[in-house]
């Protein structure tokens, strides 16, 4: 069954929230059958493990492993099957609870993707916040990870700190690519207080932009799927000249069959 609209006041303290049931077995079955067929061939544009350098990614294209793809890009724009559940979404609200407008857009310029975790040759992600890779009037988006399947430690399922989001951390305590460096103590003991968010198919975690995450490889046989988006308030606008603002983002109450 799915849960009633999201909790506002918790979300705010936390972070993050999870929705279950958001969508039928049918719904992500569809989806799943969908990106097969774009993953065998490959249906670009792509992102391969080997273009982001995570710990346990191949070395090169040429290296063992090197053509595993990490996300399938511009899921919106790959057919209904991945808008249908960005329409239930809309209709069930929960974005507007937690933005507290019903004026919210998913932006086509950061995430909108099908994230896959192959076994074998995916890699670990460390902490970091979404916010670094973002340029927008204020850091206040959310993104929603939809699971094709089930999620859980073994294959590489999320770890969130939860009200990590209201915190400001110096400089420091960052390496180059702004993952939090795991060797400073003060981080670890931030790490400790971590949960793992396991998810079932047609489950949602929504998590704000600010929130700490992170997510291990997948030591098991079979790939993970999971569709994600990003969205804003309307009245938060991305920064012009930057990435952010590469593609117009589109109103959650137009979203297209």
């Amino acid at each position: 069954m799915t849960d009633p609209v999201v909790d506002a006041k918790k979300f705010a303290r936390d972070g993050f929230a999870v929705v279950r049931g958001l969508m039928p077995d049918a719904a992500c079955q569809r989806m799943r059958e969908s990106v097969q067929r774009a993953l065998s061939p490959l249906h670009g544009p792509a992102e391969f493990e080997v273009d982001v350098g995570y710990t346990g990614a191949p070395s090169s294209r040429d290296a063992p492993g090197g053509n595993t793809p990490r996300r399938l890009l511009h899921a919106y724009s790959r057919g209904p099957v991945f808008r249908e559940w960005l329409k239930v979404l809309a209709a069930q609200a929960h974005l507007d609870a937690l933005f507290a407008t019903s004026e919210v857009a998913m932006s086509q310029c950061h995430h909108n993707c099908i994230m896959t975790k192959y076994p074998g040759f995916s890699s670990e992600t460390m902490w970091h916040q979404d916010i670094r890779y973002w340029s927008f009037d204020r850091p206040e988006l959310i993104s929603a990870w939809l699971a094709l399947g089930h999620e859980q430690a073994r294959n590489g399922a999320l770890w969130v700190i939860p009200g990590s989001h209201e915190i400001e951390l110096d400089r420091g305590r960052f390496d180059a690519a702004l993952f939090l460096r795991r060797e400073l103590p003060e981080n670890r003991r931030l790490i400790e207080s971590a949960e793992l968010v396991q998810l079932e198919p047609g489950d949602l975690l929504l998590f704000h932009c600010r929130t700490f995450h992170a997510a291990g490889a997948n030591q098991t046989s079979e790939v993970k799927l999971s569709v994600v988006s990003t969205f804003h308030a309307i009245d938060n606008a991305p920064i012009p000249g930057t990435r952010s603002a590469l593609y117009p983002s589109i109103p959650l109450a137009g979203i297209e069959d």
